[in-house]
C-alpha cells in the first residue's frame, strides 16, 4: 500500500523549513510579508505538532510485554458494560473487499487532511475560531501522547477475539507484511483518529449557523466505525479520547468565562475607586466669593 502520510521526518523537516521561512518573511517589509509569515509559523506549528505524534508513536515508559495484557483488560471491560462486539461489527463487512479496503484506505490517510484542510478554512474565514481550534488541538494532542506512553496493544493483534488485521489482508499495511510488535503499533489508547474527528465536527457545529452543520457529527462516526472494522480500535479507546477532547473543551470554556467576568467586572471596579462628588454640592470658588463680598 501507498502511505500518503507523511512520516515524522518530513513532517519535522517541512515545519523545520517554514519556521527558517517565517524568520526571513519578519525581516522583510510589506503587509503582505506579515501576512506570508503568520501563515507559515501556523503551518510549522501544525507540521511539528503532526511529526511529534508520529515520532513519539515509537517511544513508551514501559516495555511491550503488558501491552497485550491492557488490551486484554480492555476487552473484558467492554464486554462487562455490554458494548458491540468488535469482532461481529467487523464480520458484517469482510464479504466486502471494497468496503473494507476503503475503511484501510481511510483509516491510514483521511484524518490529517481533513484537520488540515478545517484549520485552513478557519484560518481564512473564521481567524478567531481558528485560534481556538489551535489551542485545543495542541493541548488534545498532547494529553494523548501522555497517555500512550503507556503501550496498549491494538485489537488486531489480540489472540482470541476472531478479530482480522484487514490491512494485511489487503497488502494495504503501513506497517510491513507481518503483525510485529513495534512500539509505533501500540499506542491504540486512546484513539487520536476518532478524537480528531470529532474535534473536526465540533469545530463546523459551532462555527457555521445553517441546520446543515449537524451532518457534521458523520464523520466521527463514519471514523470511529472505521477504526473498529479495521481492528486498530477498541470502542474504549474512542471513548477514552472524547472524554480527553471532552475536559480540555470544558476547561477552555471555563477559562473564557473567567476572563469574561474579569473584564465585565474591571470598570465597575474602577469606578469604585474614583473620587465621589463632595459633599454639600459644588463648592464656590474663593476667587468667585471674594467678588462677590465686594
Amino acid at each position: 500500500m501507498i502511505d500518503l502520510e507523511l512520516s515524522w521526518r518530513q513532517a519535522a523537516v517541512a515545519a523545520g523549513c517554514l519556521a527558517a521561512g517565517t524568520v526571513a518573511l519578519r525581516q522583510a517589509r510589506g503587509a503582505r510579508m506579515r501576512a506570508a509569515s503568520v501563515l507559515t509559523q501556523e503551518s510549522a506549528l501544525i507540521l511539528g505538532l503532526f511529526a511529534l505524534w508520529q515520532y513519539a508513536g515509537s517511544f513508551a515508559i514501559m516495555g511491550p510485554d503488558g501491552a497485550l495484557a491492557r488490551s486484554r483488560w480492555i476487552w473484558q471491560l467492554e464486554r462487562s458494560l455490554h458494548l458491540p462486539s468488535e469482532t461481529s461489527v467487523q464480520r458484517l463487512f469482510l464479504s466486502h473487499p471494497l468496503i473494507i479496503q476503503f475503511f484501510n484506505l481511510y483509516y491510514d490517510s483521511l484524518h490529517f487532511p481533513v484537520l488540515v484542510t478545517c484549520m485552513i478554512w478557519l484560518f481564512v474565514r473564521h481567524r478567531d475560531r481558528y485560534r481556538q481550534l489551535r489551542t485545543t488541538l495542541v493541548a488534545f494532542t498532547g494529553i494523548c501522547l501522555l497517555i500512550q506512553l503507556v503501550p496498549v496493544a491494538p485489537p488486531r493483534m489480540l489472540p482470541g477475539t476472531g478479530l482480522i488485521d484487514t490491512a494485511i489482508l489487503y497488502h494495504q499495511s503501513v506497517y510491513g507484511s507481518t503483525a510485529g510488535f513495534d512500539p509505533d503499533q501500540l499506542s491504540a489508547m486512546p484513539s487520536v483518529h476518532v478524537g480528531w474527528a470529532l474535534l473536526v465536527a465540533v469545530t463546523i457545529i459551532v462555527t457555521l449557523r445553517s441546520r446543515w452543520r449537524w451532518l457534521a457529527l458523520l464523520y466521527p462516526a463514519m471514523t470511529t466505525l472505521a477504526v473498529v472494522v479495521t481492528a486498530n480500535h477498541f470502542w474504549m479507546d474512542g471513548i477514552v479520547a472524547a472524554i480527553v477532547l471532552g475536559v480540555v473543551l470544558a476547561v477552555q470554556v471555563a477559562g473564557r468565562r473567567q476572563l469574561a467576568a474579569r473584564a465585565a467586572s474591571a470598570p465597575a471596579e474602577a469606578g469604585q475607586d474614583s473620587p465621589g462628588p463632595v459633599p454639600g454640592g459644588e463648592r464656590e470658588s474663593p476667587v468667585r466669593a471674594h467678588r462677590g463680598s465686594g
